[in-house]
């Protein structure tokens, strides 16, 4: 009875914990919007306001980890749902570095290469709405494992579909006329746009094999 309690509760800090980083990464979007549309005022206030959800999710991941190490879960799948956890609170760590580039850097992006800025932004933020569903489809017990998987594989399908607008992009960005030391600028600020939906992917494979052992 104690022991379903203890798992009980880290089930709900989970969820809280991807709500956090939910809530971060669609604030970080509204940063990185609100600073290519040219309000770097308000970009900045955003900007503080996405890392303070991300430490809010830090506190809850320090939940978490207590109640494991107090003994919720058999020990088979106690590290993997806390590496889950580690593993969903990089998305917002790597959400909170892009809002950094892009307002301690402050990159120089052309006007016609904003649009695409914009696109791949929102792919790469927008992936936690799959991590998200996953998440809870696996921790809720309201899915099978197959389904849990589907889930975790529309995470890899957007990750594949940034990955091509990251590629389609740098070339965009090294075919211009740009001088070439802010050609490895813009790259950069790529780079850390396309780092959330990697970080992801990785959660969402973290997520398949907690769900594979927890039927073992």
């Amino acid at each position: 009875m104690i022991l379903f309690r203890k798992e009980k509760e880290v089930i709900e800090l989970i969820l809280k914990h991807v709500d956090k980083v939910d809530e971060c990464l669609k604030t970080g979007l509204k940063t990185i919007e609100t600073y290519l549309g040219g309000n770097v005022k308000e970009a900045k206030t955003m900007a503080r306001q996405t890392r303070g959800l991300e430490s809010e999710a830090d506190l809850i991941r320090h939940d978490v980890r207590d109640k494991l190490y107090s003994g919720a879960y058999l020990p088979l799948l106690r590290e993997d749902i806390y590496k889950l956890v580690e593993g969903i609170d990089r998305v917002a760590n790597a959400g909170e570095a892009c809002c950094d580039f892009f307002l301690n850097q402050r990159p120089s992006i052309p006007d016609d290469l904003i649009p695409r800025f914009l696109e791949v932004s929102r792919e790469s933020m927008g992936i936690i709405e799959h991590l998200k569903l996953a998440v809870e489809c696996f921790l809720k017990g309201e899915c099978k494992v197959e389904v849990v998987r589907e889930h975790t594989m529309e995470v890899g399908l957007q990750e594949s579909l940034v990955d091509k607008h990251e590629w389609d992009l740098t070339k965009a960005i090294f075919i211009s006329p740009l001088d070439f030391s802010r050609k490895i600028h813009l790259k950069h600020c790529l780079d850390t746009i396309a780092e959330v939906s990697d970080r992801a992917e990785d959660a969402a494979d973290q997520l398949e094999l907690a769900a594979l052992k927890s039927t073992a």
